[in-house]
């Protein structure tokens, strides 16, 4: 005996009874509580006194009919201009509906008062100004009013023209009261959503610097404690060298953050290149660093350092690179190598953040990558604030230098320029430790970038004489 399976009803989908966009029910409760929730329902119900001179007259109607209707007419237009404010709240086709109604009503009216149904424009102008949108409300007032006129000289009803002339007046003040309104709540939304929208553009800012500083920095420290782990058998001393330069990027990494909830981080083309030299060594990779640097004003060496900063940290990090070439001038820099280049797979958050950080300069960064053929990174600012903003850096007789890797040669001025900041790295390879004494050092007139250099660096002030100094 086989078991038959009941089958389960098929649940029927319904109308909804609102729009997304209405937050009342389509039913004479939700109505209610639209009107009330507008607070203007109020206002409306004194005007409806003026309805006691259409239904006290129908007392003294001789017909028991024809007094029932206007009664019940009367009261049902009165309950519908009550509950205009509620109206609102809902979509336009149930808009122009109620209005619809509206006009029905006043229809029935006619046929059973006849002329005098014309004493109820006031009422029918105020019901368009209150439902209707307010550019569709001002354009059909007039015309009705127009024809409440001229109906009233035809019907002999003087008293019409004055309560039509009236009517606009009214209709025309509520109704602009009523925009008035419409316009007060959407500019309070749109300072809201703004308020909205500044909060998450500030976390991403925040987010922003905090991956170009702790990036670059904890970069830093892998590497760093990558040698310390080679050396610590090899070179014991080179080790705890290395050790103590991940303890001082950390401590300096902790001070970054702080400086940048309080923006006040500090980051300088020259410094992240005197980075960068060290952290490329400290990774096996050859630096190629400009021989000397352009003045640059603040702001733009702090941008063209961030690219310099973003470009060397994806350098050690993902390319497998084995030489990297950094370059800087007044409106530009970039940085490229020879690595097997970034896979479309691969998603770029500090590469986005920093276009948006050069755009907003109104700049534009360029990353060219393909399998085999390294990465080129590379921003371009406006030339001309560029210059600008490069006249008004001073120069004292002597450029700021720098020495390439490994040439072992120290930057001369020829006024006897002074020179600070030449840092001394400790770089490994393969489980040796070579000590780094200032060959390739930036002259940028401030000490090197804290930001992730590796190695001991030291703040040494001194003077090199121009004999016998190769430049």
């Amino acid at each position: 005996m086989s078991m038959r399976r009941r089958r389960r009803p098929v649940p029927v989908p319904q109308d909804p009874v609102d729009r997304c966009d209405e937050h009342f029910p389509r039913t004479p409760r939700g109505l209610h509580r639209a009107a009330v929730a507008s607070g203007a329902m109020w206002y409306t119900a004194p005007s409806l006194l003026f309805m006691l001179f259409v239904v006290i007259p129908a007392f003294d109607e001789r017909s028991l009919l024809r007094g029932a209707a206007i009664i019940v007419l009367a009261l049902a237009y009165s309950v519908l201009f009550l509950y205009l404010p509620g109206i609102k709240a809902y979509g336009r086709r149930l808009v122009y509906a109620y209005v619809a109604l509206g006009w029905l009503v006043i229809g029935l009216l006619a046929l059973v008062i006849g002329s005098n149904v014309l004493y109820m424009v006031m009422f029918v102008l105020i019901m368009h100004t209150i439902a209707l949108p307010w550019h569709v409300a001002r354009v059909v007032v007039g015309p009705i009013a127009l024809v409440t006129c001229v109906l009233a000289v035809v019907l002999d009803q003087p008293t019409a023209i004055i309560l039509a002339v009236v009517g606009v007046m009214i209709a025309l003040g509520v109704g602009y009261g009523i925009q008035q309104e419409v316009l007060s709540e959407r500019l309070a939304r749109a300072e809201q959503r703004n308020a909205v929208l500044a909060v998450a553009a500030e976390r991403e800012r925040i987010g922003r610097d905090l991956h170009d500083i702790l990036g670059h920095s904890l970069t830093t420290i892998t590497v760093s404690a990558q040698l310390a782990r080679r050396l610590v058998d090899a070179d014991p001393e080179a080790a705890r060298a290395q050790l103590a330069e991940i303890e001082r990027i950390s401590r300096q990494s902790l001070a970054d953050v702080r400086a940048t909830a309080s923006g006040m981080q500090q980051v300088r083309a020259a410094t992240e290149i005197a980075s960068a030299r060290s952290v490329l060594a400290a990774a096996g990779i050859e630096a190629d660093t400009p021989a000397s640097l352009p003045p640059l004003p603040d702001d733009r060496a702090e941008l063209l350092g961030y690219v310099i900063r973003e470009g060397v940290t994806n350098v050690v990090r993902h390319s497998r690179a084995t030489r990297c070439t950094i370059r800087l001038d007044t409106c530009s820099a970039s940085v490229a190598d020879d690595g097997v280049g970034i896979p479309a797979a691969r998603p770029r958050t500090g590469l986005a953040g920093l276009e948006r950080r050069v755009e907003d300069a109104g700049g534009r960064l360029t990353v060219r990558s393909a399998a085999g053929a390294g990465t080129l990174v590379r921003a371009e600012l406006d030339a001309a604030d560029g210059e600008a903003g490069a006249a008004g850096v001073e120069d004292a007789g002597g450029a700021a230098g720098a020495g390439d890797s490994g040439s072992g040669a120290h930057a001369a001025d020829a006024g006897g320029a002074e020179i600070a900041g030449q840092p001394e790295n400790t770089v490994g390879a393969e489980g040796a430790g070579v000590a780094d004494r200032g060959d390739g050092a930036l002259s940028a007139g401030r000490p090197p970038s804290v930001h992730g250099a590796t190695g001991t660096e030291s703040a040494i002030e001194h003077r090199v004489q121009d004999e016998g100094a190769r430049p």
